[in-house]
């Protein structure tokens, strides 16, 4: 097996992986702070060994970048907690369709934050992106909670789109895994307060299940995209990513028995089409 081959495969691994991420919402019996304070713990713990083992300096060459960095993980945070809150609301499916809609919302804050040019062919896939959405949510009422789950997914691709492109300025400086392990501490100590006042009890079922989304569907998952990048295109690893929530979806139907609507499937195939367009468009 050559090179190319082998970090090809290594993605769709991490994408496969990523894709199971969102079940451990519904598969853990704890609070959704309590889920990532446990996934925060054991993923800084297993990219601290790494770095350790790598034998890397875990230190930021300016002070202002542990802030910089204390920022992102803050918005990281709110990412996981509205995106979890989404799943639990709604569905596996529902939740993980309307968060795949960030790229839009990184096509549209990009042009702001780093002064580039905001191509019309952009706005109109975020429109047809939007009204997939529009099959995605069962109904437009309020009171339903599977549309308050879609509109916390919605909110969820917002944040993540602002600490995607926060990450890009540090990226260039620093390796992925210590950009991660530093993010991930700060969700960490974030959600340590909540956990002290809440007291809430963790059975031992939960702590495994938070150890192995942590570990493997974090940790892991993160290292394999990060490492591979440097013998793969970013347009090929982005195509390869719009096939988490197809991932997600047939997981949750084995799982959690959790089978989408054909109209949340047909919702579903015109966001990712319109991501899968996007994605190549915006690599040209």
């Amino acid at each position: 097996m050559n090179i190319k081959t082998k970090n090809l495969l290594q993605i769709h691994i991490a994408v496969f992986l990523l894709g199971f991420s969102g079940l451990f919402g519904r598969l853990v019996s704890t609070s959704i702070f309590t889920l990532i304070l446990g996934r925060t713990f054991f993923s800084s713990f297993a990219l601290f060994s790494l770095l350790k083992y790598q034998k890397a300096s875990l230190k930021l060459e300016k002070t202002k970048e542990y802030f910089y960095l204390i920022i992102l993980g803050i918005f990281l945070s709110l990412h996981w907690i509205t995106f979890f809150h989404s799943i639990n609301l709604s569905t596996v499916a529902i939740g993980l369709l309307t968060f795949s809609t960030f790229p839009f919302f990184v096509t549209f804050l990009e042009p702001i934050i780093f002064k580039e040019k905001l191509y019309f062919s952009d706005i109109i896939v975020a429109i047809i992106a939007f009204i997939g959405i529009s099959f995605v949510v069962p109904s437009f009422d309020f009171g339903n909670e599977m549309t308050i789950g879609a509109l916390w997914g919605i909110i969820s691709g917002i944040l993540y789109a602002i600490f995607s492109l926060g990450n890009r300025a540090v990226t260039q400086k620093y390796s992925g895994p210590l950009i991660s392990f530093y993010e991930q501490l700060v969700v960490m100590f974030t959600l340590i307060p909540v956990y002290l006042v809440t007291r809430e009890n963790v059975m031992t079922k939960d702590i495994f299940l938070m150890a192995l989304l942590g570990i493997v569907f974090t940790a892991l998952a993160h290292t394999l995209v990060i490492s591979s990048l440097k013998y793969v295109k970013a347009k090929t690893s982005s195509i390869i990513f719009c096939l988490e929530p197809l991932y997600s979806i047939i997981a949750a139907a084995i799982i959690l028995h959790e089978i989408p609507s054909i109209k949340t499937l047909f919702g579903g195939v015109i966001i990712i089409c319109a991501v899968l367009y996007s994605t190549i468009n915006s690599k040209k």
